[in-house]
């Protein structure tokens, strides 16, 4: 990472962390854990069951939120601003602009997903009162989930690289639904006939594959995790970012910002 690169990143991570509506997710994210304690008190046997359940429910679905709420926002702010005709005027070419902008973001996600994760361990050990071995495996739901975002970071910055804050975040938020359903718009696909089974194919491998992320529930009930699942999921995550990534760079080398 070159120096104009890394300085975009520090400052998109700087003013994430200024942001308070990204403190109030957050806290909300470690209430909700919190309050799976109580849920699970009221549950019969199955506390554990539930605080993890409850618990890496809400770092994701708040990680989700935060990704697509600041990624959308990171080029159009800068040009309601115009200070980003004053970064573009120094010595920084517009890739490095939309790259930096993505490593600020996934750097605080990650920062995010740390401190929502405390959360979720505090309350595990509530309930508990232990750590057992199978309880690490919380860490590789943690990073499924900071997988997750990687793409939606890279998704949001394609999307805001060309359309407004408003359709830019109904562009992420219904590739996110649509990739969670992903495995069953395959099965569909395996069952339809014709164009349809084509559209539907095209459409369920063009979709980020968020499905394969979820293992929440599988964590819960402490079952394994495959090795080739993480180093597939790792693959994956990179490589279509990279791809939504590089459409971004494409995107805004080619805009006119006049």
């Amino acid at each position: 990472m070159n120096s104009r690169i890394f300085h975009i990143a520090s400052n998109t991570f700087r003013e994430a962390v200024r942001d308070r509506v990204l403190y109030n997710l957050i806290a909300f994210a470690l209430l909700l854990s919190g309050a799976a304690v109580f849920v699970g008190q009221i549950s019969l046997e199955i506390e554990k069951l539930v605080v993890i359940n409850l618990g890496l429910t809400a770092v994701s679905l708040f990680g989700v939120v935060i990704a697509i709420f600041i990624g959308i926002g990171l080029v159009s702010k800068e040009i309601e601003k115009r200070t980003l005709y004053t970064v573009l005027s120094r010595p920084v070419r517009r890739w490095e602009f939309i790259v930096g902008k993505f490593f600020g973001l996934a750097g605080t996600l990650v920062v995010n997903t740390f401190f929502m994760a405390i959360g979720v361990f505090a309350a595990l050990f509530y309930v508990s009162h232990r750590f057992i071995r199978a309880d690490a495996l919380i860490f590789v739901a943690l990073y499924f989930a900071v997988l997750e975002f990687i793409i939606l970071c890279a998704l949001a910055l394609l999307f805001s690289s060309f359309s407004s804050p408003l359709l830019s975040a109904v562009f992420a938020f219904s590739l996110f639904v649509i990739g969670s359903f992903a495995e069953d718009l395959r099965s569909f696909a395996g069952m339809a006939h014709g164009f349809t089974r084509w559209l539907a194919t095209g459409a369920a491998y063009l979709v980020p594959n968020f499905s394969a992320f979820n293992i929440v529930s599988s964590i819960a009930h402490e079952q394994p995790v495959a090795p080739q699942l993480i180093l597939h999921n790792t693959l994956y995550a990179f490589f279509y970012a990279a791809m939504a990534l590089s459409g971004a760079v494409l995107i805004f080398e080619n805009r006119n910002l006049k």
